[in-house]
Parts: structure tokens; C-alpha cells; sequence
């Protein structure tokens, strides 16, 4: 499905969007030592969205996404990832990703309104769920993690 970057605005400023549900880390299902989970967003404009997240604390790597079905990542937050646009400019460890027509979600700029650190999921959710208009009625609980890296 194809779509324009005025449609991905029209997403993420749709103030009803929301999960009404609890958010439980798993394993990442290729066994690396990263949590992941993935939640339906419910919103009056039934977009078939959802989020997904991604916590590595080995690599130091934070990530939240709004995934269009159809279409892939439209708005992502990536914290201790360094990202370099498509022109070459390189933008750093704490990058937004967001739907631009001709660059889909290539192109990222450093937000300003993140201030919590990668180590933080539950403090950086908040902030994410803010800043993108994502009403988060249940509660994340925090990622279990192992004590040290398989061998």
C-alpha cells in the first residue's frame, strides 16, 4: 500500500490513537540477548498500525516504531544507533525517523524532546507515547533481562 507522507501526518497527529493493553517484553526471536514486543494501536480512524520495540542493553540500543501494515516503519525513535541520511550527513545516536515522500523512512533528524537515555525504556516510552500522541492505557513492564551474553 502505498502512502504519502501527508497521510503519515494525518497518523500521527490523530490524537486517538491508543493501546489499551499491558506491554510484556519477550526474547527476540533470532536468540539474541535484545527484548522485543509488538502492540495493536486502536484509534477512531482504524489505521492497521501497530508498535513495536526493541531493547538490547549489550549493545546499549533503544527502539520504538509505528509500523503501517502495507507500508513498514512510518515513525521511529532509535537511541544508541548511529544513523547517516541518505545525502551523507551523519546524525547521530539518538535519531527520529519519520515518513518523507521520495525517502520513505531513510532520512532521520535528533528530536529535541527526548532527553531520557537509552538504559531507560520506561522513561523513554513515556516520552515517545507524548511527543506522538499515543494514549498508552495499561503499563510496560520493564524488560527481564539475562545476566550475561550466551556463549
Amino acid at each position: 500500500m502505498a502512502v504519502s507522507e501527508e497521510e503519515v501526518e494525518s497518523i500521527l497527529a490523530d490524537s486517538t490513537k491508543h493501546i489499551a493493553s499491558d506491554i510484556v517484553w519477550a526474547d527476540d526471536v533470532d536468540h539474541s540477548p535484545a527484548k522485543e514486543f509488538r502492540v495493536e494501536v486502536q484509534t477512531d480512524n482504524e489505521y492497521p498500525l501497530f508498535v513495536a520495540g526493541r531493547f538490547n542493553p549489550f549493545s546499549g540500543k533503544l527502539s520504538f516504531a509505528f509500523i503501517l501494515r502495507g507500508t513498514g516503519r512510518v515513525y521511529v525513535l532509535d537511541l544508541g544507533k548511529d544513523h547517516r541520511n541518505p545525502e551523507g550527513v551523519r546524525i547521530g545516536e539518538k535519531h527520529k525517523h519519520r515518513w518523507m515522500d521520495g525517502f520513505r523512512d531513510t532520512s532521520a533528524y535528533v528530536p529535541v524532546d527526548i532527553t531520557e537515555t537509552w538504559d531507560r525504556p520506561l522513561a523513554v516510552w513515556d516520552q515517545f507515547c507524548a511527543e506522538a500522541r499515543l494514549r498508552h492505557d495499561g503499563m510496560m513492564r520493564a524488560p527481564q533481562l539475562k545476566d550475561e551474553l550466551p556463549l
